[in-house]
């Protein structure tokens, strides 16, 4: 490790001390190590999610769910519902899983090697709760950790080529002691000093010897490649009312919005626009449409209400209209619902 190397957590551990963000899964300088059951659940939930959303999810689960036996033990339908606004849904299916890997194993595994056979565990997440829940010397790399690096050496490849070089770097600083509180202080400088646009360089422990601050454009460091085009796609979701409920369907375990309720639909995916006929045949009225955006496609889907009297066919369940906040509905099918309530035509 070279002077330079050392610089990074000589400085940023100090400022860490001072300025941790007081977060509910985390232990603060100084307090014992944090539950592994929080860290895990708290890094699993922060994934491709912001740290404001995470947190009133974060403190739900704990509520009702305050262990891991815990949430071994609930039923598949109830953890699918109150993941309900946090997106990418195998995330809360794979957390299942761990948990009751873990309540087989009878402890959590303390090691990097031993959290990645858990499942939904990869690189980022088995050291994250390595370094910070076991205090192991683990090397921690995210976004905000990726961008931090990048500027205060210099790496001015776009992301992802980067990134082998980033990663090599953050071993070279990770210290020996203290690589949890390391980690959590990379994070935050990332995500409120070091930010991707306009970056605060004057209260940044490391503005001193940062090569990109030195370079006197630090935000051309750690720019990522432009994104990806998705395709977009068009589908149709049917509301179905009556006598104040509406008709909702589990949708199937192993697709988009796996095992979450929904409206019934016609088949939409992210390969291919919807083409199932509609649930019941007869007067179908256009409430309007709403639009959402995964992350390998856009979807613009039509909401059509039923005026007749007909039982659905498929298998589903009437649903207050009242207590529809309750039924844990994905933010597509949220926004679906919230068009209809507001433009439905009288139900017979």
């Amino acid at each position: 490790m070279s002077a330079r190397d050392e610089t990074i957590a000589q400085r940023l551990l100090p400022w860490y001390d001072g300025h941790a963000r007081d977060l509910p899964w985390r232990s603060l300088p100084g307090d014992d190590l944090p539950d592994p059951y929080a860290v895990w659940l708290s890094e699993v939930m922060l994934q491709q999610t912001t740290v404001a959303a995470v947190k009133p999810h974060f403190s739900r689960f704990i509520e009702r769910w305050p262990s891991v036996h815990a949430l071994a033990a609930a039923p598949d339908a109830e953890v699918m519902a109150a993941w309900a606004g946090l997106g990418y849904y195998s995330r809360a299916r794979n957390l299942l899983k761990a948990a009751r890997e873990v309540v087989r194993l009878g402890r959590f595994p303390d090691s990097e090697a031993e959290l990645r056979k858990l499942p939904g565990l990869g690189v980022y997440t088995s050291a994250a709760v390595a370094a910070i829940a076991f205090g192991k010397r683990a090397v921690v790399v995210d976004a905000n950790v990726e961008r931090v690096l990048a500027r205060f050496y210099a790496i001015a490849d776009p992301l992802p080529g980067a990134r082998k070089a980033i990663r090599c770097a953050a071993d070279r600083a990770t210290p020996d002691e203290r690589a949890g509180d390391f980690a959590q202080a990379m994070m935050d400088l990332g995500a409120t000093i070091c930010t991707p646009r306009a970056p605060r360089c004057m209260l940044c422990p490391l503005s001193e010897s940062c090569a990109g601050r030195l370079s006197g454009a630090p935000e051309a460091f750690s720019a990522k490649a432009g994104r990806r085009a998705v395709p977009e796609r068009r589908g149709k979701a049917y509301w179905i009312e009556r006598g104040g409920c509406v008709w909702l369907v589990r949708r199937p375990a192993d697709g988009m919005l796996g095992g979450m309720r929904g409206l019934p639909d016609d088949g939409w995916s992210a390969r291919a626009d919807g083409s199932y006929a509609p649930p019941l045949s007869g007067s179908w009225t256009l409430l309007g449409e709403v639009r959402h955006v995964f992350s390998h496609a856009r979807l613009v889907l039509e909401v059509l209400a039923w005026t007749g009297n007909a039982e659905p066919p498929e298998a589903g369940e009437w649903w207050p209209i009242a207590r529809l906040d309750e039924a844990g509905l994905p933010t597509l099918f949220a926004k679906a619902a919230r068009l209809a309530r507001a433009r439905r035509v009288p139900a017979r």
